[in-house]
């Protein structure tokens, strides 16, 4: 059946040098329309995946990011600015805040991908991550058919760059003290940056401040985050002094600070996949040096690991790759995109962004602030009831308190232990990051500001609370039984991959629990028997599905294998008379 492509309706665009588009305007080449927002770790994983298909197929594809907003604070319109250059968007941006476009296309995820052919037809729709191949051979094969019908004109993109601004720092992330002076991550020069005691003056840059993954004194990052400082008995037996969290990379970075030379300590510079190993990283965020290894918050698969520089080896110290909130023993517990790290003693602090929470970690999993994936806000008081915005870094102040970089709210948050309290130090910054204790201040990496910033550690601030949910709408659902249908087409060229084993996985959970009467587990069928507790009425489905898929044909002496996966957050309500099928789609092509 033939679908038509709604029309693309938005405040307005970013990256087209003023220019408005519309579909019309594309007509004539494919169109791959990308549903994200800038939160997301798996839609910065999909700006990735999509840049060598932007340069492989130039002339005959345009991309168009749509920007959907989660949180309160990226529909802001110079935040969303921000992030398409802090992320170096090379295709036109629609700025959605009020989701018009998501729902005309019926987005469920973020991210999802939508084909529309030249003709202004949708014909295949993805979610999740890891479809680029999917992409590549489906726009091979119907390259090939428009060009030959006629239905193909290649022209140039309307993608117009922006004007970026000079400064020392662009868009820097973490800062840790070292000696008299600063060591920052600078993510978006690419580099890192050694500041002199006053946190302004350049005393120099590691890195040559071009996106890239060389090791050497000449050595090169992509988009570094988080720094830690070895012990100097420590730095001294294994040759560097600094860590660095190379996000984009997936890599873990050395820095010798006396010859600035650079090593990879791990990473390859490729994305960890289900069934890879613990030699390959995602997004490494954060690092900190706890209970004598490195500590890294593993924001691409929701996890904590460890990397011991005298064995050289990588572990999975928590987490289980499910996107959440769940406390308890460290290998059950959930997190969601960990993106900040901070040591006192006997405890791991995290800034957990994506559930807007401070949690810690000793023998188990706890959490002082926060209560799901969709609940955000700005609220001080008793830490159960106090609300946070996607915060990205916490620190350990001389007190004992805890400093919590509240990066959406633009506020330094504090949250005491010992009376359980949560007041706001100071408000007004832009997309706060991280922090270090300098002296009698907290010196405060203000991101999207590109620069350093002191509030005293004795500072308070009136802040205007709020509390909220994201403006997703829930989905309407029948309360019993519900079947769950997850849809997979494997890619041109390719099948199901079972090899060794099933080749789908899926699980299913509820917050509340309580929501799901029956249907809640794992298995290999991507249909599922759901009952749904009409009496709890709202809630949120978790449900994660992996396939795998590898090349079919028997002429392949080595065929290519991939895994596609997707983790769906689903918030519902159950109403009477709601539908009882509930419809996801991880890769799905439509006919012509």
């Amino acid at each position: 059946m033939h679908v038509r492509a709604p029309e693309l309706k938005g405040r307005g665009w970013l990256n087209t040098g003023g220019r408005e588009l519309t579909l019309s305007d594309l007509r004539g080449r494919f169109v791959l329309v990308d549903f994200w927002t800038f939160c997301c770790i798996n839609c910065l994983h999909v700006l990735d995946e999509v840049r060598p298909l932007e340069e492989k197929y130039g002339d005959a594809l345009v991309i168009v990011g749509v920007h959907s907003p989660k949180f309160a604070h990226e529909g802001e319109e110079a935040a969303v600015k921000a992030a398409v250059e802090r992320y170096e968007v090379g295709h036109p941006v629609l700025d959605d805040p009020e989701l018009v476009t998501w729902e005309n296309y019926t987005a469920r995820a973020w991210p999802t991908l939508v084909l529309v052919d030249p003709n202004g037809y949708i014909v295949a729709q993805y979610s999740g991550e890891g479809h680029a191949h999917a992409l590549d051979a489906q726009l091979a094969e119907l390259i090939a058919e428009h060009e030959k019908a006629g239905t193909l004109t290649r022209g140039k993109s309307p993608y117009v760059a922006p004007v970026a601004e000079a400064g020392e720092l662009r868009f820097p992330a973490k800062v840790v003290a070292l000696g008299d002076g600063f060591l920052v991550a600078d993510a978006g020069n690419h580099s890192i940056v050694e500041l002199a005691a006053d946190a302004s003056t350049v005393v120099r840059r590691i890195g040559t401040g071009k996106r890239g993954f060389s090791d050497g004194v000449e050595a090169s990052f992509s988009e570094p985050n988080g720094l830690t400082v070895l012990p100097a008995e420590v730095a001294e037996k294994v040759g560097y002094d600094v860590v660095v969290a190379d996000t984009v990379n997936h890599a873990l970075r050395g820095i010798n600070l006396g010859s600035g030379e650079v090593s990879t300590l791990v990473g390859t510079g490729k994305q960890w996949m289900d069934g890879d190993g613990t030699g390959v990283l995602s997004s490494p965020w954060d690092v900190a040096w706890w209970q004598d290894k490195v500590w890294i918050a593993m924001a691409g698969v929701h996890q904590l690991w460890t990397y011991d520089p005298f064995t050289k080896t990588t572990e999975v110290a928590a987490g289980t790759t499910n996107e959440g909130l769940k406390d308890g023993e460290p290998k059950q517990a959930w997190f969601a995109q960990t993106s900040g790290l901070a040591v006192d003693g006997e405890r791991l602090w995290l800034a957990d962004s994506e559930i807007s929470a401070l949690r810690w970690m000793d023998t188990e999993v706890h959490t002082a602030i926060g209560t799901g994936l969709f609940d955000f806000g700005l609220r001080d008081g008793k830490a159960e009831e106090a609300l946070l915005q996607h915060p990205l870094g916490v620190t350990v102040l001389p007190d004992g308190s805890i400093a919590i970089s509240d990066t959406y709210n633009g506020a330094v948050r504090r949250y005491d232990p010992s009376s359980g309290l949560v007041e706001t130090m100071a408000t007004g910054l832009a997309e706060p990051s991280g922090a270090v204790v300098a002296g009698n201040d907290l010196l405060v990496v203000e991101s999207a500001a590109h620069r350093l910033t002191r509030v005293p550690l004795g500072a308070s601030a009136k802040a205007d609370e709020f509390s909220t949910r994201t403006q997703r709408p829930p989905m309407e659902i029948a309360g019993g039984e519900v079947t769950l249908d997850v849809v997979f087409t494997p890619p041109p060229g390719q099948k199901l991959d079972n090899r060794y084993g099933p080749s789908t996985r899926l699980l299913v959970s509820s917050t509340p629990e309580g929501l799901l009467k029956e249907g809640a587990g794992d298995s290999t069928e991507l249909a599922r028997r759901l009952v749904i507790d009409e009496r709890v009425g709202d809630g949120v489905l978790h449900v994660a599905v992996q396939a795998a898929s590898c090349d079919d044909s028997a002429a392949v002496e080595f065929p290519a294998c991939h895994m596609h996966r997707q983790d769906w957050g689903v918030p519902v309500k159950v109403v009477a008379g709601g539908p009882d099928r509930l419809e996801l789609v991880l890769s799905g092509a439509t006919a012509p």
